[in-house]
């Protein structure tokens, strides 16, 4: 695992270990650690598709202010995984161009 552990804005306290889900797949995650984080701890690189030209993006700026973050979490499209704390049992996917909702 390549655990991120240094931020500019956020801390990396290591707590206790929960699970969540990804496509369908459960990983680990320590409490309190950004999505994003937990997913790179995990080995997951691409988190979405761009809009336009359907191109695979990962973690970029890592402090909320970029889209190349943006996946669907429990449902919710455009959620900003890289400032958004894991929770246990959560359930994310990777989101293709403006996240629309699909029901």
């Amino acid at each position: 695992m390549e655990r991120i552990t240094e931020h500019p804005l956020l801390s990396f306290e290591r707590s206790e270990k929960i699970t969540f889900f990804f496509e369908g797949r459960e990983l680990l995650a320590y409490f309190g650690e950004s999505i994003a984080a937990a997913l790179h701890a995990n080995g997951i690189r691409n988190l979405r598709y761009s809009p336009k030209k359907d191109r695979p993006q990962g973690l970029f700026c890592a402090i909320g202010k970029c889209s190349s973050c943006l996946m669907e979490v429990d449902g919710k499209p455009n959620v900003r995984t890289c400032i958004t704390p894991v929770r246990p049992g959560m359930k994310v996917r990777r989101q293709s161009g403006k996240g629309e909702i699909s029901e």
